[in-house]
């Protein structure tokens, strides 16, 4: 593929990326427009609508001023200033990372990666700024600047990174860019590098383990609290379109309800408003917004709360004891306690930085009043995060395991043996005769004993042997009458000169 296919190619990449996002919630509105609108609205308000909520995706904020008379209808104090909606449904913005990564990797199997990359890249920015454009209205505004910036770094950063990884692994020269961050890397000394590999690896698998345990918590929360889920819809009246369209906007909000559920294994737990906690300590909740999912957040907290605390520790100690030999590797002769726990630490640092910046994300303000603080505290959850993850990795790195407790003891035992067995074959008789008086003065009653003549030999134990004591005829005789058996023992039978 030469340099202008390789171009075009890459520029309709990023439309199609660009259209899938934008598509999904402009399409389930023009279905609504349609047929419970009965076309009777310009179609340009639901246009404008499904690109705020792409924009609000991938972070821009959108400011709301609604009329008096819409304000006043709202009921909520402070509606008629105006509204800044800043939090981001996670849901696009994943969509536009798994994407960007896919064109990354298409893009890096041409010969001409650093072009399609750049036309790619600046192919997205125009078209979200061209959107962008079209959604300002009067009484909802999108700054210009955050519509082009933030979706084309959701997008940018991704397609890059999977385009580099797929070179190298082709074994393909890095591009300056890549070079540049290598040269930076290798600029560290080798085991500040292997420190922070391992504390990478590590710190990451504990924070995906943790968000994996949040994402089956809230899946079970859904199907336990499905009959308060369907009185919510059903109070909505929405219709058939209008919760379809309900439901892509939820769906849209699932990354965040992990992250808040996350948030809640970690120890802060999350806010729904100014006032309202939701934490494994206490559950307090004030007026909230008739969205359909919120109906399963409990009501209470639950007898056991507490337990989920023990998610991020356990993770934690599993999966450093697990990666242990290989930490131990990387460090390698300068293994010791302080950089083993200098690992653990890092490890902390890691997994608090990312189960952090994933919460802090995931919060903003969604509406006017108390609404304006929804989500988690980030700074508070990612150093209780960075606490409940570093101690057990340390403790797991530190502490020895049952396995080299066993080896070193049987070590020792091993020297010990051999050193003993040694020394008691180098004892002088003397010493033994000393340490030993029985048998020395049993010895010497023998020998008292003894007339000089030839020394009886002795039984197993120690008694003189019957034919030094008996006289030979008297041997004799008694082998002979012990082999000497009486008529009655044995009948026999005189037959043909043969004894039967």
């Amino acid at each position: 593929m030469n340099r202008p296919l390789t171009a075009v190619f890459a520029a309709l990449e990023s439309l199609l990326v660009v259209g899938i996002g934008v598509g999904i919630p402009v399409v389930s509105l023009t279905f609504l427009w349609a047929f419970q609108y009965g076309l009777q609205i310009d179609w340009v308000v639901f246009w404008q609508a499904g690109v705020d909520v792409w924009l609000v995706g991938h972070g821009a904020d959108l400011t709301l001023t609604l009329s008096k008379s819409a304000a006043a209808a709202t009921g909520i104090s402070g509606a008629g200033a105006p509204i800044v909606i800043s939090i981001a449904a996670l849901g696009f913005a994943l969509t536009t990372v798994l994407l960007g990564a896919r064109a990354g990797r298409r893009i890096a199997e041409t010969s001409h990666r650093a072009i399609g990359s750049g036309v790619a890249v600046l192919a997205f920015a125009l078209a979200s700024a061209i959107v962008t454009a079209t959604a300002s209205r009067p009484g909802a505004t999108v700054s210009l600047a955050q519509g082009i910036v933030l979706p084309t770094l959701v997008f940018a950063i991704p397609l890059l990174a999977a385009a580099e990884v797929n070179r190298r692994r082709r074994d393909a020269t890095p591009d300056p860019l890549t070079a540049l961050l290598l040269r930076g890397v290798e600029a560290i000394p080798s085991l500040g590098r292997s420190i922070g590999l391992v504390s990478l690896r590590a710190g990451a698998a504990v924070a995906v383990i943790v968000f994996a345990v949040a994402g089956a918590i809230l899946a079970l929360l859904l199907l336990t609290n499905y009959a308060s889920i369907i009185s919510l819809y059903e109070g909505a009246h929405a219709g058939v379109l209008g919760g379809l369209a309900l439901t892509i906007g939820q769906i849209a909000l699932v990354p965040n309800a992990v992250a808040w559920v996350a948030s809640w294994l970690i120890g802060p737990g999350f806010a729904l408003g100014e006032g309202s906690s939701v934490s494994p300590l206490g559950t307090t909740l004030g007026p909230m917004p008739a969205v359909p999912f919120l109906g399963a957040l409990p009501t209470s907290t639950p007898a056991f709360a507490f337990v989920g605390l023990l998610v991020p520790v356990v993770a934690s100690f599993v999966v450093v004891t697990l990666m242990r030999g290989r930490i131990e590797r990387a460090l390698g002769a300068r293994d010791s306690l302080l950089f083993r726990a200098v690992v653990g630490v890092s490890t902390g640092v890691v997994a608090g930085l990312i189960i952090g910046g994933v919460a802090g994300v995931s919060a903003g303000s969604a509406g006017p009043g108390r609404l304006a603080s929804v989500g988690p505290d980030a700074w508070v959850v990612g150093l209780f995060a960075a606490l409940e993850v570093g101690i057990p990795a340390v403790l797991a790195l530190v502490v020895k395991s049952g396995a080299e407790a066993i080896g070193d003891l049987a070590q020792v035992v091993g020297e010990r043996l051999p050193e003993r067995a040694s020394a008691a074959r180098d004892k002088p008789k003397s010493e033994s005769a000393v340490s030993d008086p029985d048998r020395s003065r049993s010895a010497g009653d023998r020998d008292a004993g003894d007339t000089g003549g030839p020394r009886a030999p002795e039984t197993a134990d120690g008694l003189p042997s019957l034919d030094t004591v008996l006289p030979r005829d008297k041997r004799s005789s008694d082998s002979r009458s012990s082999d000497t058996r009486s008529p009655d023992d044995v009948p026999t039978e005189r037959l043909d000169g043969f004894t039967r």
